[in-house]
């Protein structure tokens, strides 16, 4: 039987990734030492490289897939102009899929991007609480074969990337909505199968029970504009905010879903933020021209793109993660009623 790449890599105790640029002639290549274990290993075993993975390594034409969840939400799209910017001049080309939140086509795309030999997958977005099995054994394959994968969110066992922690910056935002003055809480948690989602409302609930309070309610939903949309509809006609025991300050689980609270708040002759207050997450590009503006946490999503084309163009370990926090930004959408 055939020696595979995954072999060599274990053997000389590197990722298939570095394996693959050694071997194939990519003109992207490890430190000597790292070069020569590999070349040492893929000798002991008796490995050959295959000659069409290495015409493709020399190409200058290289590939990466990006995937997210809604290329049309400007979380996404912010991360995915980062990523282009960054690897722009470099010779390699951005192959994007949208996936709508769907694992199926969030697998689908992982086989596409396969086939069509990319140099990296980048996974963009909050993973499920549920085992991602089929997924797992995918990317594997690709690790294998010499592929590289990238997390940007949640990370997976398998892979490094981009991690961004949640659960403090959610408690940051808590905090500073305390110290402004607010008491009466609720929460537009999205989707609880979402890590993202969980993290986020967990480091909320959590900041608020330290000074004894707990939200009115934490309402599970739709990780989306009409989700917090449908989500405040909903409550403000079943009364489920008691307003008129006060001001309610609703924290949403993401910037997409505040601005559907938003609307919803208006359409019901209520006022943000006298008579609701609204904060997000994520300080999407729109929300400082809202009007009023948004509260949120703002993340440095263009950057957090840029630093996840830097593990595609170099050669960090495959299961690094760099953490990122945000830092809560107390705009017009939260101010107390006096």
């Amino acid at each position: 039987m055939a020696v595979r790449l995954a072999e060599v890599a274990a053997e000389a105790g590197v990722s298939a990734a570095t394996a693959s640029r050694v071997l194939n002639g990519s003109s992207r290549r490890p430190a000597e030492e790292i070069a020569e274990r590999v070349r040492a290993a893929a000798e002991r075993l008796g490995y050959y490289p295959n000659a069409q993975a290495q015409a493709l390594a020399r190409s200058s034409a290289s590939l990466v897939g990006l995937i997210v969840h809604d290329i049309a939400d400007p979380y996404f799209s912010t991360i995915a102009r980062g990523v282009q910017e960054r690897l722009s001049g470099s010779g390699i080309q951005v192959m994007l899929a949208s996936t709508g939140r769907d694992s199926a086509l969030e697998l689908e795309a992982v086989r596409s991007f396969m086939s069509h030999r990319t140099d990296a997958i980048l996974l963009a977005g909050s993973r499920g609480l549920s085992d991602d099995e089929e997924l797992v054994v995918a990317l594997e394959r690709y690790q294998g074969s010499g592929g590289r994968v990238v997390m940007i969110g949640q990370p997976l066992d398998l892979a490094g990337g981009i991690h961004l922690d949640n659960r403090g910056a959610a408690a940051a935002l808590a905090a500073e909505l305390l110290a402004a003055g607010h008491r009466r809480f609720a929460v537009l948690a999205g989707d609880p199968a979402l890590i993202t989602a969980a993290e986020r409302v967990a480091g909320f609930v959590e900041r608020l029970a330290e000074e004894g309070i707990e939200p009115l309610l934490v309402s599970e939903g739709v990780f989306t504009r009409d989700g917090g949309h449908d989500d405040m509809s909903r409550l403000l006609e079943a009364g489920a905010l008691d307003l008129d025991s006060g001001q309610v300050c609703v924290f949403c689980a993401n910037d997409v879903m505040a601005l559907g609270a938003m609307t919803a708040i208006r359409e019901h002759g209520l006022a943000v933020p006298s008579d609701v207050a609204v904060a997000g997450f994520d300080d999407i590009p729109t929300l400082g021209d809202m009007v009023p503006s948004v509260t949120t946490v703002r993340l440095p999503l263009e950057e957090i793109g840029r630093q996840a084309a830097d593990f595609v163009l170099s050669e960090v370990d495959e299961t690094y993660r760099e953490s990122v926090r945000g830092e809560p930004v107390l705009r017009e959408s939260t101010a107390v009623r006096s």
